[in-house]
């Protein structure tokens, strides 16, 4: 490896001999100029990995200069070293995006300690990071051979995400893929948990049960809302996996604070059809059928699966009897999205507002069906990514924007996550047959049943059952069912896809976030 090139640029450069001597000493390669202008040319000419720079030389300023450079270089760190301590040059130096800012005189191992720091960080973080997983991974090995409580799937899943984005942040790809294998271990021991504890779930109010989809807003969002004096603004983003939520949390503070932040598990089958409604009808699919049938509509039949939510969402205010004047805004296009930022200060006129934002969604479903995303989003990391680059830029976050210049209590939550699919599972299904890549629902189903997780009796899991022998059988960990027919073209086509309706960390153990306006 090359030694490090500097270059210092110095109008008293004769006095820095003993710095530049130990700097040699050290392995680093010092160029010395005493002018702006040098200091200029030696850049156009050459590379160098940091700039040492004088604010106070002859002829033009280190703050000029350091604008420059920055015109040739914008990468290159800058160290501005001064013997003024005015706050306002301070300010200027630091608005230009310096690496350090040095006091005169500046000692040996000062300025050694500044070099470390900005040549040698992103190799100490890596290393530190490794070493910090490696004990970490022994601890989430064990916790995933031990764990029988659903509070303790929902930490071993945090300290997954956790993982992940920090080795993102590193861009470790040895540990990533230790991480990887590490994750795909983990989800297959949950589905083995699901599968044992779905149904007694389904019974139980208590503790030994998560708060589900069903029972959400009667757990958690009701008791928030008539909690707090304040306005409530509910938003649920479509499809948003917690580690989605921890991209975009660092933006939402800005405005808001976190009072809260908790998870809940989506019901089967982790899709809008069956998870949202069940949240706003606060009853499972197969009550939601027999209870307020117009409002439901089975996956065989024609019509929008999630036409109803507002009717849903007021039949259950009235239902549990709470005084709450509720509003019901769903964005599914840029229009309406515009509409919603011009009409934010409306949402003060309501105790709750709803607002679902079908955004990730919408990406997930067109990661599958078109080759740019396909390229934007071709991993978990770049998915992430991909997220927070369209929440930045979303009306949804100006509209949050304008919200928090108010005293309100936001609530973020979701209605299940999704997976990126690895494995083809083949199924034969008839005509009548969902075409889900993660569910399955249909009377003549043939499949290897140690492969799938089978409900043969819907009723009893709360799902409708449209015809006398329906069963359903969902996806585990990272499969995805597919037709014998064209299978090869079919399997290669949806690999690496995002999908959701079966069992999986990504898509069961979504956030639920309490927030106040800072």
């Amino acid at each position: 490896m090359p030694n490090p090139k500097i270059l210092w640029a110095d109008d008293e450069m004769e006095h820095l001999k003993p710095q530049v001597m130990f700097l040699e000493g050290k392995g680093y390669e010092v160029t010395k100029v005493t002018n702006g202008h040098d200091a200029l040319e030696k850049c156009k000419a050459e590379d160098f990995d940091v700039v040492f720079l004088d604010e106070s030389m002859p002829g033009i300023t280190g703050i000029e200069t350091l604008t420059r450079i920055k015109e040739i270089n914008n990468s290159v760190p800058i160290v501005m070293i001064t013997k003024n301590e005015e706050e306002n040059l301070m300010e200027s130096a630091i608005g230009q995006q310096i690496a350090d800012y040095l006091i005169k005189p500046v000692k040996p191992h000062q300025i050694l300690l500044t070099l470390k720091k900005i040549l040698d960080n992103k190799r100490l973080v890596t290393e530190a990071t490794n070493t910090a997983y490696r004990q970490g991974f022994m601890q989430i090995f064990s916790s995933i051979q031990q764990s029988s409580d659903w509070r303790e799937w929902v930490e071993i899943y945090k300290k997954i995400v956790f993982w992940e984005l920090e080795l993102d942040s590193i861009k470790s790809r040895e540990m990533h893929e230790i991480l990887i294998s590490q994750k795909r271990e983990a989800n297959n021991e949950f589905v083995r948990f699901v599968s044992k504890n779905y149904y007694q779930w389904l019974r139980n109010n208590d503790n030994s049960a998560p708060v589900m989809s069903h029972n959400l807003m009667k757990n958690k969002v009701f008791p928030a809302v008539m909690a707090d004096k304040r306005p409530t603004v509910l938003v649920i983003i479509d499809n948003l996996r917690y580690d989605q939520w921890r991209v975009i949390q660092p933006r939402i503070s800005e405005y808001f604070k976190v009072e809260e932040e908790e998870v809940f598990y989506s019901i089967l089958p982790t899709s809008t059809q069956y998870s949202r409604n069940a949240i706003f009808a606060g009853l499972m699919p197969s009550e939601i059928e027999r209870r307020l049938p117009k409002y439901w509509i089975n996956d065989h039949e024609e019509g929008g699966k999630n036409l109803y939510e507002e009717e849903l969402l007021q039949d259950n205010i009235a239902r549990q009897r709470l005084d709450i004047k509720a509003s019901y805004n769903k964005i599914t296009n840029y229009q309406n999205g515009r509409i919603l930022v011009e009409n934010a200060h409306n949402l003060f006129n309501y105790k709750m507002s709803v607002i679902v934002y079908n955004f990730v969604d919408m990406l997930s479903h067109a990661r599958t069906e078109m080759e740019v995303l396909k390229e934007l989003a071709g991993d978990d990391a770049a998915y992430r990514s991909l997220t927070l680059s369209w929440f930045e830029h979303s009306a949804l976050f100006e509209t949050l924007k304008r919200l928090a210049d108010r005293d309100i209590q936001l609530l973020i939550t979701t209605d299940h996550g999704t997976v990126r699919v690895q494995d083809p599972i083949k199924v034969i299904g008839d005509r009548a047959t969902t075409t889900n890549l993660r569910y399955k629902l249909g009377k003549n189903l043939n499949y290897n049943p140690k492969e799938v997780f089978e409900i043969k009796d819907p009723d009893k899991y709360g799902l409708p059952t449209p015809n006398v022998s329906s069963s359903f059988i969902f996806a585990r960990s990272y499969d995805y069912l597919v037709y014998p027919n064209n299978y090869n073209q079919f399997a290669n086509y949806y690999k690496d896809t995002f999908q959701h309706g079966g069992i999986s960390l990504e898509e069961i153990i979504v956030p639920f976030v309490r927030l106040s306006s800072k």
